[in-house]
């Protein structure tokens, strides 16, 4: 986890950039470092003492890809469950096929779209439901159900496992409901506090896949009952969801969170054009709530963040149509050997663990570089090349082939290789768009813009999966 010293920085009322000195260009210092804001009489910056607040917020990005990444890594036990729902004497062999081979697909969709509906409803309570309560309340959801969870894993579901996929599915609704609350609350929280802060959320997130990775290998190694293993795995995750909750509940205690967290004046229409106004003497500070418009204003917003937006959906896009349904059905090309390195820890190894280690590894870059910059068309076109990684990985040793029998990369290279690149590739890119986004708005509109993007994002996962879903049924 890299610690950026705060000296390291200037700031603006809503951008935090890195000086001249630095690895941000002239069009970044142009577009985030807009003028120093004057402080209101008496009110002092205060130092992230002992990078607490820093720690706080990468934690809770660990949060927040914690109980989705559990979820979709936990493949060989969904797999044990749901194994029995295929019987040749009652005829239903096709049927439960077809929910053991595309499972993931199902489970990614049925995460994508609940998530696009419910930030919706979080942008329009903004103003009307605290931060605090949307989160402890979707944090205390997401515990419930991973509580539920556990209690079924140690129930035999041999008789009812398409009541148990119907009922797994319906958890990851509500998980995944609750997690985008969550998620696009602590997110657009940040967007009033400097840019380091949201770089750390995000390489949280990352961090949570790979702890998650991790811990699926770990049981995998130290256990040969997959019962036992995902006991391990779901208690893991209500461990740290709880300090996630006791972390947050913390955060307003700290004199750096609070100078940050301090309400600001209503909300004010720009046309996306003009340079936003930055916080004065004069402004008044008030509750965001005590606007006569309880709604933020999302023309604008759109209007200004068109482009990071279109960055932010098209790469979710791109990774969320390979991972993790295309990537987790990528066999070893020596799978026949029967060694456990081609057959147990080949897809949790070369897939899991190294696609968000190298997720990781991408975000956690943007604490010393940001380019290219915001307006930068060069950032757009790394966006779009990543479309290449499509048929390079469908060309790999995709299992079952229906269709395309052809596997043009006779080698188990290949997959870790692109998986790496995918993986260093959405970190990068994704988050240089999601921490430039609330630094081009006024701090008013921050959490709003936060919310947007993440509603970009939700979007480029919703659209991947469900095209993910056609996609192996092609292959």
């Amino acid at each position: 986890m890299a610690i950026v010293p705060e000296d390291d920085f200037h700031h603006s009322s809503n951008s935090t950039y890195r000086s001249a000195s630095s690895s941000l260009g002239a069009e970044q210092e142009a577009l985030l470092g807009r003028q120093r804001d004057c402080l209101p009489p008496g009110l002092q910056r205060p130092e992230d003492r002992f990078n607490a607040t820093y720690i706080i917020f990468f934690s809770l990005g660990v949060g927040t890809l914690l109980p989705w990444s559990f979820f979709i890594t936990a493949k060989e036990y969904w797999m044990f469950k749901l194994s029995n729902s295929s019987s040749p004497a009652t005829g239903k062999d096709s049927e439960g096929s077809d929910i053991l081979n595309y499972f993931e697909s199902y489970l990614a969709v049925a995460s994508t779209v609940p998530s696009v509906l419910c930030l919706l409803a979080n942008f329009l309570l903004i103003n009307r439901v605290s931060v605090h309560v949307r989160v402890l309340s979707s944090l205390t959801i997401i515990l419930a159900i991973f509580m539920v969870m556990i209690a079924l894993v140690k129930v035999d579901t041999s008789s009812w496992t398409r009541g148990f996929f119907a009922l797994t599915i319906v958890c990851m609704v509500i998980m995944s409901s609750a997690s985008t609350v969550f998620t696009s609350s602590i997110y657009g929280m940040t967007g009033s506090f400097p840019m380091r802060n949201s770089q750390a959320l995000l390489s949280g997130g990352a961090m949570g896949g790979t702890v998650c990775a991790v811990a699926s290998l770990v049981d995998l190694a130290a256990s040969s009952d997959v019962s036992d293993s995902a006991l391990a795995f779901f208690l893991t995750a209500v461990v740290f969801l709880g300090l996630c909750m006791g972390l947050y509940l913390l955060l307003p205690r700290l004199e750096y969170a609070r100078y940050y967290m301090r309400p600001v004046r209503p909300a004010r229409v720009f046309s996306g054009d003009e340079e936003p106004i930055q916080d004065s003497p004069s402004a008044p500070l008030v509750a965001p709530g005590s606007s006569d418009s309880h709604i933020p204003p999302l023309r604008p917003i759109l209007k200004t963040t068109a482009s990071l937006g279109f960055c932010v959906l098209y790469v979710f896009f791109v990774t969320s149509l390979i991972y993790p349904a295309i990537c987790t059905n990528i066999e070893s090309l020596d799978k026949g050997s029967g060694s456990p390195w081609t057959t147990k820890f080949f897809t949790p190894v070369t897939i899991f663990l190294l696609y968000n280690f190298a997720d990781l590894c991408g975000r956690q870059l943007t604490a010393w570089i940001q380019v290219p910059g915001p307006k930068s068309k060069v950032l757009l076109g790394l966006v779009l090349l990543r479309t290449c990684f499509v048929p390079l990985f469908v060309l790999c040793n995709y299992q079952p082939r229906m269709h395309l029998q052809t596997v043009v990369f006779q080698s188990d290279v290949y997959p870790i290789l692109f998986c790496s690149l995918l993986g260093l590739s959405n970190g990068y890119l994704s988050t240089l768009a999601l921490i430039y986004g609330p630094k081009i708005v006024p701090r008013e509109l921050a959490e709003a813009t936060g919310v947007v993007l993440t509603f970009y994002l939700c979007v480029g996962l919703l659209l991947g999966s469900a095209c993910s879903t056609l996609l192996v049924h092609l292959i």
